[in-house]
């Protein structure tokens, strides 16, 4: 596969932030995933609300229950009214709980659902982006995305955004109650709140901040610990096990630097305004004491008032945590939103037909392509109709895998255009065009799945019938057939579990069962020993039979029976005809024949 387009730098993934406020952040988020689970997010604000008026009403009768205390010690209270209160309490606490587990219940089944939206959302842009753009960012930035982001944006969408209400409520609650029991100490405790509110304000500044880096350092981290394991036969054979460790550990520490100073963010705004509270506290005390020595003090109305500051300061406290939390998913939702918002350039135009294959006639026109500043194809011209096996030769970096390339759309040309059928591949559904074309590489790509949906990957309604006869067409059936659970065989990673050959006969009958009238094939036996690349060329040869064949080939073998010969040089067709004619003119193909990228034993002789 050819490399990215330097162009597509510009198009990478951005993880920095979006211009957009939080308040529009905030909407947008609730209008895409809390508005679809409108009902349940009721349900549990309403639970919410029951949660503060209960709690409320339980300070109420905080005032009631002391004065009948101090009655019934005067003995100037009946038996039977003693119980009547605490039993009231029991049952508003017994409520209290109940709504307030049923709310935790439906903060969490929201909270899944939501993770599991922006998981798959995220993947199936991913996969949907361009190639360019995805070969521009490296995977373990989208690792991150899916699993660490969502994380943060559940957390401030559900347990932050409802139990922030439940607390605001709360708090609400109980500042009604110390107003009702003593308006002037209501007013003392409520002169507090600008302090209060200044320290929220900065511990959810760097809250904020915190939370972009460490997303950034869980990207790097992720791509660190990608590479590290991609490239183990590497990291091995050079003994680099102790610089990759070093390495890793370094990202570690950085993501742990961030995480710290959000984690830090929270747990200091916490004992702030703890201690803001606390300060309250001893200035309610002073003055009531001062009260009490002018006889001016109701005991009732004071322990009434002093359980809802108290309750006042613990909402308060919950209200500091959870608006850092939501800080910080409405961080990761920027950049969540970043990745969602980018269009991918290559795809349908409006109301774009499917292709239409009859013939099979492949026609490309003049084709430029440029990976940025650098011009990769100029001017190309080349013909295949059905039947015939074109082969692309040409110096490494000669533009072959690129042309390869724009023919499904991988990419789009930048000058000229490619017909098939006499239809523009720009101008046909994405998706059709796709359908007509099967694609074998050097080295193909085998799903952590049995061998059976391997073969059936684009045909996945094919009978067990029909995947045998694809395999027995590419020569696969006999060593499948011979592995302890047959076609049921999981391959492992990226086929880890099979050779090369098998791995490529499996991709070959994959190409039989989809039965595409247009083939292309990107070196696909240069990378096999010679047995396996001669079991491979028998079942090449009867996958090209009757299709139009595009092939790239580093071997002579594999290009000396092709109907024409394209040599690239420079991104330019430099010659075009049969092994034997290039061969005769003693140009570059001839060139190359007698070196050693075009080397065989009957030529050499």
């Amino acid at each position: 596969m050819s490399r990215a387009p330097q162009t597509a730098a510009s198009h990478r993934f951005d993880l920095a932030p979006l211009d957009a406020s939080t308040a529009a952040m905030a909407a947008r988020v609730a209008r895409r995933y809390l508005a679809p689970r409108w009902r349940a997010l009721a349900a549990a604000l309403v639970l919410a609300a029951v949660f503060a008026g209960l709690s409320g009403v339980l300070l109420n009768l905080l005032q009631p229950a002391v004065n009948r205390v101090s009655g019934a010690a005067a003995g100037h209270l009946a038996a039977r009214e003693l119980f009547r209160l605490p039993l009231a309490i029991i049952a508003l606490a017994v409520g209290r709980g109940l709504a307030g587990a049923a709310q935790a219940v439906l903060v969490n089944r929201i909270g899944a659902g939501i993770v599991g939206d922006i998981q798959v959302e995220l993947f199936g842009k991913l996969v949907r982006a361009d190639l360019a753009r995805l070969k521009a960012s490296h995977s373990g930035g989208f690792v991150a995305s899916v699993l660490y982001d969502s994380g943060l944006i559940r957390e401030a969408a559900t347990t932050g955004a409802v139990n922030l209400v439940q607390n605001a409520l709360t708090l609400a609650a109980a500042v009604a109650v110390m107003v009702m029991q003593d308006w002037r100490l209501s007013l003392l405790a409520l002169a507090a709140a600008p302090a209060a509110a200044l320290i929220l304000n900065r511990f959810m500044r760097q809250a904020i901040r915190a939370a972009r880096g460490a997303m950034d350092a869980t990207g790097a981290l992720s791509t660190a610990i990608l590479e590290g394991l991609d490239g183990v036969r590497v990291v091995k054979i050079e003994t680099r096990e102790a610089h990759e460790e070093a390495k890793v550990a370094a990202k570690v520490a950085e993501r742990q630097r961030h995480v710290l100073l959000g984690d830090n963010a929270r747990a200091v705004a916490a004992p702030a305004t703890d201690t803001l509270a606390m300060i309250l506290v001893a200035a309610v005390l002073a003055y009531e004491g001062w009260r009490a020595r002018h006889g001016a003090a109701d005991i009732g109305a004071f322990i009434a008032f002093f359980a809802a500051l108290l309750m006042a300061g613990q909402a308060l406290r919950q209200v500091s945590n959870l608006s850092t939390l939501i800080a910080q998913g409405l961080a990761a939702a920027r950049r969540l939103f970043a990745a969602l918002d980018v269009e991918p350039e290559v795809r349908d135009r409006p109301g774009a037909p499917d292709l239409v294959v009859s013939q099979g006639h492949l026609k490309l026109e003049g084709v430029g392509f440029a990976y940025g500043e650098t011009q990769v194809l100029d001017g190309v011209d080349l013909e295949a109709r059905r039947g015939e096996v074109i082969a692309l030769v040409g110096p490494s970096g000669a533009g072959k895998s690129s042309l390869i390339n724009l023919i499904p759309r991988f990419y789009d040309a930048g000058a000229g255009r490619i017909t098939l059928d006499g239809q523009d591949v720009r101008e046909v559904a994405l998706a059709s065009l796709r359908r007509a074309i099967a694609l074998v590489t050097q080295e193909p790509f085998l799903f952590d799945d049995t061998i059976a949906a391997n073969i059936a990957y684009a045909r996945p309604e094919a009978s067990p019938a029909e995947i045998e006869a694809a395999a027995r067409a590419a020569a696969a059936h006999d060593f499948i057939a011979a592995l302890p659970q047959g076609y049921a065989t999981v391959v492992g990673e990226a086929g880890a579990r099979l050779s090369g050959g098998q791995r490529q006969r499996i991709a070959i009958a994959r190409a039989f069962l989809k039965d595409a009238p247009l083939l292309l094939l990107d070196e696909p036996t240069s990378a096999l020993d010679t047995e396996s690349e001669a079991q491979v060329q028998a079942a090449l040869t009867r996958l090209m039979a009757g299709r139009t064949t595009l092939i790239i080939a580093h071997r002579l073998a594999t290009v000396r029976g092709a109907d024409r010969i394209y040599v690239l040089d420079q991104g330019r067709v430099a010659e075009v005809g049969a092994h034997a004619a290039l061969m005769s003119r003693g140009g570059l193909y001839a060139r190359l024949a007698q070196g050693q990228a075009l080397l065989d034993r009957s030529d050499a002789a």
